[in-house]
């Protein structure tokens, strides 16, 4: 445990020291803000090693079991213990985070881990792998650099544990190659994550919370709210006030504030502007694309085709759907009707309807009136189905690079007879009594 401790203590220097450096290379790969850049990937990155450091004493202890009367007289308890090796495959969207906490919480469970930033945020990950073994103990710490060939030699080899954030394509390939050596996977996936907004709800806020997300990190997040339902009574007017909000946030011109970033690559601002042709919907604010620049305007388009890219396919940036719907019972079935999503956001002041999306639909994660935020060190982290596997962020994490192993500890006395064969009928009448 003082070992875990020292690598997670180390990794805190490392995010406390390299700010600048860190801060300029996430600034150089995906054009992130300075202070986003700072707050998303390296002060709620510390964050989480801290709430690793404080806790994981806790964690590693054995935890006490109740036994059922057949087990007694007899001691149980679960003991987490390391799972081996794990491999750490990281996306470009935050690469400094996505990198360090899954690699911290595998320490902090006890494992060695090896690390592949993404190749699509090379000045991140060359900082990385500079940087990494001068904090860690770099026999069991190790961060490799290189692209897709990287990634499937990598693959190829035999894990203990495999985490994945990514797409949902990729995250077949890895699923499938873990598969070859029995290895468990935790994949982190995405897809399109639904905002509710509920007749009850207090639309400024929600506008402005809704903006806000896809704002960040110009959209490029993996639970940003994908596409808004909203009633039509209310649509027009939420479509103005995110409008507003967007306004604001720019503080009256978004190519020129330090407050907005960046599209990641040329390729991934063209497949944006491909999404904005032929939606068949309104364009009600935005749409100004300059692909040198990768720059994408914040962009709000009314009722697409359903059918459309733009609605099957996960946006990845800063353009809002928003979709008509006449009762939150439309709502519940749209997104029922869909893959399930890796997040939903619901907006009402109405706790019983707040309730009732929760209970009637399936999602990785839920937030109630407001965005993002349930990415947090106290609460489970993760998506179901096409959405992903497992779940990290604090002891989820911690027991997801664990084996649970069951322990049971009986005394030798008493050592009765009736476990034993031959069974009279009065002892099986017992034991089917009893078992």
């Amino acid at each position: 445990m003082e070992w875990r401790r020292e690598q997670i203590d180390g990794l805190l220097r490392l995010l406390d020291r390299e700010e600048k450096t860190l801060v300029d290379a996430l600034a150089a790969d995906v054009g992130k803000p300075r202070l986003e850049g700072w707050a998303t990937d390296l002060g709620a990155t510390a964050a989480d090693l801290r709430h690793l450091r404080k806790h994981a004493p806790a964690w590693a202890k054995p935890r006490r079991l109740s036994l059922s009367l057949s087990s007694r007289p007899g001691r149980a308890e679960v003991v987490p213990e390391p799972l081996g090796v794990g491999l750490v495959i990281a996306p470009w969207n935050y690469p400094v985070q996505l990198v360090i906490q899954p690699l911290a919480t595998a320490i902090a469970a006890g494992n060695a881990v090896v690390a592949k930033p993404s190749e699509l945020a090379p000045e991140t990950s060359a900082q990385l792998a500079r940087l990494v073994p001068r904090y860690v103990d770099p026999e069991a710490i190790a961060v490799v650099e290189g692209g897709v060939d990287v990634a499937q030699a990598l693959l190829a080899e035999r894990w203990d544990h495999i985490f994945f954030t990514g797409s949902t394509r990729v995250g077949r390939v890895v699923m499938e190659a873990a598969a070859r050596n029995l290895t468990p996977v935790t994949l982190e996936l995405g897809g399109k994550s639904p905002a509710i907004v509920d007749d009850s709800a207090a639309l400024e806020v929600a506008a402005r919370r809704i903006a806000w997300g896809k704002w960040l990190n110009s959209g490029q997040t993996c639970i940003a709210p994908d596409y808004v339902l909203v009633a039509r009574a209310n649509r027009d007017r939420f479509v103005d006030l995110v409008d507003e909000a967007f306004a604001e946030f720019a503080d009256g011109a978004v190519r020129l504030t330090p407050h907005y970033g960046r599209i990641v690559n040329e390729a991934h601002t063209r497949r944006i502007e491909s999404l904005l042709t032929g939606h068949g919907g309104r364009v009600a604010a935005g749409g100004t694309i300059d692909v040198a620049d990768r720059f994408v305007e914040p962009t709000i388009v009314v009722d697409p085709d359903l059918d459309s890219p733009l609605m099957t396919d996960e946006v990845f940036g800063p353009v809002l759907p928003v979709v008509t719907i006449e009762s939150i019972d439309e709502a519940i079935d749209f997104v029922n009707a869909r893959p399930k999503p890796l997040a939903l956001y619901v907006f009402a002041e109405d706790s019983d309807v707040a309730d009732r999306v929760i209970r009637s639909t399936s999602s990785g994660g839920a937030v109630v009136n407001h965005v993002i935020l349930h990415k947090t060190p106290t609460i489970p982290f993760g998506g179901v189905g096409p959405s992903g596997t497992g779940r990290y962020n604090g002891r989820a994490g911690f027991d997801d690079y664990s084996n649970l192993k069951g322990v049971l500890r009986k005394p030798t006395r008493p050592d009765p007879s009736i476990l034993y064969p031959p069974y009279s009928r009065l002892e099986e009448r017992i034991i089917r009594r009893f078992m």
